[in-house]
């Protein structure tokens, strides 16, 4: 069935309002429908516009249609200014007055205010139907408007100080404010004819009903989801895009769905796929076909151009396969499905018979239904006539819910040449072993026996777990009963396969140890705790690892003895993946474990644009896969061969137990197909091709969340973006309040906080529970590879980069931005930069010293009111990774060589000079601003008080004598009887050329005029007497603010000093002074 749209032609518009000043006005019309949105051409100068032009808007559920509304504003757009819009008037249009095309005219309509207090007249003339000719397609979406400034023309006082002060204001605003440039769409070329479509079900004269899943209308383009400020967007290829896809409960527009009148199943955040499944269970009474009386079944599956085979079997005439087959019903063509039964020989497999099937008269399954019951077959020869033997067989048509899905033979094998590679695409659910720290407390050892008897032993205790290895600090035995208590940390996983080795060792020379005794302990006999409770200790007896003499042996009536305290911690949480990503943050043992909070779903829809990874038949090819993980639940979806756009629909549930956890999502490449149809290559390991985290925290309860996330990947080259990924998500609450009560207890356990490990304790045995996961799935068919678990967990997040170093230090700023804006705004009210917040704040501090009953709910009212303001700002979806914020996008090529660097570094020794030298060069910064910081603190308090005593005994600025640009003396007393402009100038500065050109201009007009500027004095010279050709006095470099601050000016913002403050604001400051040297005005550039 055809797709609904709605169709709006803009005519014209009449007698508009004037709204340029000049009598005329730049009309647009602005037309927003369902959450869509689109905008006409401007028309410049044109109080009746003709604009002519049509539209399209998608109509997502046409029973819904009642209840929407058209709505058209019409704006005057001012490009010569500023380019800010003003309204004019606006339409709107009940979704009850939509009429079929064939019915629709140009109508007129008035337009209207959008307040009390607008003024609007005017008419605007739309065509407005419905359609569903197919040949239509939707509009193109409105691009986003820039942002439009809302800086004032300035005001005629701002213009006469302009003109006194010789100040650009052009150059004055060009901090606060640019131009923009608005969007528009120009006219559309649109066929001559049109559809003549029907009204929906609301408006058609016989009443009928539409299901959601009936309706397939064109894709809307996705909307780009900006997170961050002005200051981070990234570009749009980077960005988040919201889409609408029809899943299988109905379709999801704007995080709600629109529920079908079919009844849901239980897949509904993915697309319902149909597949065509054929069980092949197995076979009985097959003919005898070589000369010997023997056969070597095996059947092959063919629909179409699509043949799946079952394994075969070697002098067998009643084999079993019981596998099962499933074929895409979108890729299929043919109507009839064949079972040939065949028998397996060297030149040429012989015939042995077949069944056919019509694709018509198959049955449809859908769960929860019960399995289809297999049915015996009679085989036929393929002129028709009955053969000898009989094949058991099953076939119906059914989805990915099926549970037969999982593990059948999937077409997109049927390219492959080796049969064995299809064990390693088919979709699996992994569960990760339950981890224990293994604290092993070495206390003494007694009664050592050493061969030599001259000297004290130096002795050790090494411990071996698996692969894990660790080691006691030397000790001299004097007494030859050392004493250690240490404690070494492992990681065990269940089921406990290993055991904790012990030997006590002798170290007679350098790099030589003697072993003196050995034990081995089964982790299964090791006692396990919850909490912090006291293990007592155990003394075992320690074997030697060789026995020469056994008469000697006899002899001997003791052995030496290790005192050990063992014990599995089961009140940690063994942390697997990157502390900041984590999806479990359970404790070990059960007995712990808190009910669930919750339900996650997610719904793997597909990817698209996947770049290529390998090369097969000469051309880029992908086989792709996608795994999924939170908590210790892996899944791993099936790979699609050889597709750029795969589409997966599958859809998986964990129980979430707290909401400050992350779900990862990978997108990989499958290295066991190889690069020939199917043949390994030498390394046949899974390329990385991106991933995506998504913190449940951000996430509302009950909402689905379907968007397409860009798989950006970081390479030496810089970022790439690998594809796209589309996900649905769905965060679901079973108790509100116990959700909310998690966010009131710690993130770790309580085990963490009374006895916590040190972090760099705790990353080494991160790096070991990662290995050992991945050792354990690698181990399950088909297995989920090394290289998967490692990417997953991120392994290598220890590292140390220079870029990570800068985005974690603006990140820290940034979390400190709001303390330093507190004690910006602070400041500026203890110096009366803006007097009425002054005036307010002293008021209100009177109010609460009287009333100090208001304090508390004066802090929460204004907390309460900043939460409100707040609320709308709120993210309304997932972040997702910013290029910009975590400084990937301007990174320098040698950081990324750096980041991308084994570890030991491979590089040459120059390079490894260079980077010590360039981080040495930063941490001297740092060091730096330190000893500023502490120097400045002592000047101050050293030289305060004189030089604020030398300025207040001034009586005007004739008193003073300053340095100028060459080092001499100048007096001011030499300016008596004269106006001067004394000015702080800067070199480099946005408001430096037009300055310094108004100044010259100033003074070659009154020729008396003083300039003070930071440089060296020579640059000062030179910078301004060549470049800008100054004539007038060019005084010496002086610090104008601060402790530090020249006599000259603490008396010049003395003077000036009350409600403007005793601080220069910005560069290029003026003070006029009077013939008699007292200040008269102060003008400071904002």
């Amino acid at each position: 069935m055809a797709a609904y749209k709605l169709g709006v032609e803009v005519a014209s518009a009449h007698d508009l309002m004037p709204k340029d000043g000049q009598g005329s006005a730049s009309a647009c019309v602005e037309l927003t429908f369902d959450g869509q949105r689109f905008r006409t051409a401007i028309k410049d100068k044109d109080l009746n516009p003709v604009w002519n032009e049509r539209f399209y808007f998608n109509v997502s559920d046409p029973s819904n249609l009642p209840e929407l509304a058209l709505e058209a504003y019409v704006y005057n757009i001012n490009r010569s200014i500023d380019g800010s819009r003003s309204f004019l008037g606006k339409v709107r249009i009940a979704g009850t007055s939509f009429v079929p095309f064939p019915d629709a005219v140009v109508m007129h309509y008035p337009l209207e205010k959008r307040g009390m207090f607008s003024r609007v007249k005017g008419e605007l003339g739309l065509k407005v139907y419905i359609t569903n000719d197919p040949s239509i397609k939707a509009s193109n979406p409105l691009p986003a408007m820039d942002p439009v400034s809302n800086n004032p023309p300035p005001t005629p006082a701002e213009q006469i100080a302009a003109d006194i002060t010789g100040t650009n204001l052009s150059t004055t605003h060009e901090h606060r404010a640019e131009v923009k440039t608005l969007h528009t769409i120009a006219k559309e070329v649109q066929h001559q004819h049109h559809g003549h479509g029907h009204l929906p079900a609301s408006f058609a004269d016989q009443p009928s009903k539409y299901a959601v899943d009936q309706m397939k209308p064109e894709p809307q383009q996705p909307k780009i989801v900006r997170m961050y400020s002005a200051a981070s967007q990234q570009p749009m290829d980077y960005a988040l895009k919201e889409t609408s896809p029809f899943l299988g409960g109905g379709q999801v527009v704007g995080g709600r769905v629109i529920r079908a009148e079919k009844h849901a199943s239980t897949y509904d955040l993915v697309e319902r796929m149909q597949y065509l499944f054929v069980r092949v269970v197995k076979a009985r009474d097959l003919p005898d076909m070589d000369v010997t009386g023997s056969l070597d079944p095996y059947v092959e599956v063919r629909v179409g151009n699509y043949r799946g085979i079952t394994r075969h079997f070697e002098k067998q005439k009643n084999p079993e396969w019981n596998a099962v087959f499933a074929f895409s019903r979108d890729r299929m063509q043919a109507t009839i499905l064949e079972v040939v039964v065949k028998d397996k020989d060297l030149l040429k497999d012989d015939f042995v018979g077949l069944v056919r099937f019509d694709l018509n008269d198959v049955p449809m399954r859908v769960p929860p239904d019960s399995p289809l019951a297999p049915e015996w077959y009679r085989l036929v020869h393929k002129t028709g006539d009955k053969s000898r033997g009989e094949l058991m067989l099953a076939v119906w048509i059914g989805t990915q819910a099926d549970e037969a899905f999982p593990d059948a033979w999937h077409s997109d094998a049927a390219t492959l040449e080796d049969p064995s590679a299809v064990t390693h695409m088919k979709s699996k659910v992994y569960h990760a072993p339950r981890l224990w720290y293994l604290r092993v407390n070495i206390i003494e050892a007694q009664d050592i026996a050493i061969t030599d008897k001259t000297r004290y032993p130096d002795v050790f205790v090494r411990a071996q777990v698996g692969h894990q290895h660790g080691r006691t600090k030397p000790v001299q035995a004097r007494n030859f009963n050392p004493f250690w208590n240490e404690d070494l940390m492992f990681v065990a996983a269940e089921p406990f396969e290993d055991h904790l080795i012990l030997s006590l060792e002798d170290r007679v020379a350098p790099n030589k140890d003697e072993v003196l005794g050995r034990v081995i302990i089964p982790l299964t006999m090791i006692d396990r705790r919850a909490d912090d409770r006291i293990v007592h200790g155990k003394w075992f007896n320690l074997e030697k690892p060789v026995l020469i003499d056994v008469d000697q042996l006899k002899k001997e009536k003791f052995s030496t003895r290790l005192h050990l305290r063992l014990c599995l911690d089961g009140g940690y949480h063994v942390l697997d993946e990157s502390t900041n990503y984590s999806s479990d943050l359970r404790p070990t043992a059960k007995q712990l474990w808190k009910p669930s909070i919750g339900l996650l779903e997610l719904g793997i829809l597909g990817a698209q644009g996947i770049v290529p990874m390998k090369t097969r038949d000469g051309k880029g090819s992908s086989d792709t896969y996608c795994v999924a993980k939170y908590g210790s639940k892996w899944v791993r979806t099936r790979t699609i061969v050889n597709n750029p756009g795969p589409k997966f629909n599958e859809q998986y549930t964990w129980e979430v137990y707290d909401p400050a956890t992350v779900l990862t999502v990978g997108v990989f490449d499958n290295g066991q197909l190889g690069e020939k149809g199917g043949e390994k290559t030498s390394s046949s390991k899974d390329a990385k091709i991106g991933k995506v985290r998504i913190r449940l925290s951000t996430l509302e309860t009950g909402r689905v969340y379907t968007h397409s996330y860009p798989l950006l990947v970081l390479h030496p080259s810089g970022v790439k973006k690998m594809g796209e990924l589309h996900l649905a998500i769905r965060f679901s609450s079973t108790s509100l309040v116990n959700m909310m009560y998690l966010y009131s207890r710690p993130l770790l356990p309580k085990m963490h906080y009374v006895r916590p490990i040190p972090v760099l304790q705790v990353d080494m045995l991160r790096h070991q529970a990662v290995q050992i996961v991945s050792a354990r799935l690698s181990r399950m068919e088909p297995p989920l590879r090394k290289e998967v678990v490692e990417y997953m967990s991120d392994v290598d997040s220890h590292l140390w980069s220079m870029r990570r170093s800068k985005a974690n230090f603006f990140r820290l700023m940034s979390v400190f931005s709001g303390l330093f804006a507190v004690s910006k705004w602070f400041n500026g009210v203890c110096s009366w930069r803006n007097p009425i917040t002054t005036v307010l704040v002293h008021i209100l501090f009177i109010m609460l010293v009287c009333f100090p009953e208001l304090i508390l709910p004066t802090v929460f009212l204004y907390m309460f009111l900043i939460g409100v303001w707040n609320y709308r700002y709120r993210p309304r979806y997932p972040p997702h990774m910013n290029t910009k914020i975590s400084h990937a996008e301007a990174v320098h090529p040698d950081e990324l060589d750096e980041e991308f660097d084994t570890f030991p570094t491979s590089r040459s020794p120059d390079v490894i000079r260079m980077r010590y030298d360039r981080l040495r060069s930063v941490a001297g910064r740092i060091q730096t601003v330190w000893l500023v910081q502490e120097s400045t603190s002592v000047l101050l308090k050293a030289n305060m008080g004189a030089a604020e005593s030398s300025s207040k005994l001034a009586g005007s600025i004739h008193e003073f004598t300053v340095k100028d640009a060459r080092g001499s003396d100048v007096e001011l007393s030499r300016y008596k009887g004269k106006v001067v402009l004394i000015v702080n100038a800067a070199s480099r500065c946005g408001l430096t050329n037009s300055n310094y050109t108004e100044l010259g201009q100033l003074y070659g007009k009154y020729k008396e005029t003083g300039a003070t500027e930071p440089g060296s004095n020579e640059q000062i010279v030179e910078f301004a007497c060549t470049r800008f050709k100054a004539e007038y006095p060019i005084l010496g470099k002086v610090d104008v603010n601060g402790g530090n601050a020249a006599p000259l000016y603490k008396f010049l913002k003395s003077e000036r000093g009350g409600l403007f403050g005793e601080r220069i604001k910005w560069n290029f400051t003026k003070f006029l002074v009077d013939k008699e040297g007292h200040v008269v005005n102060q003008i400071i550039m904002e």
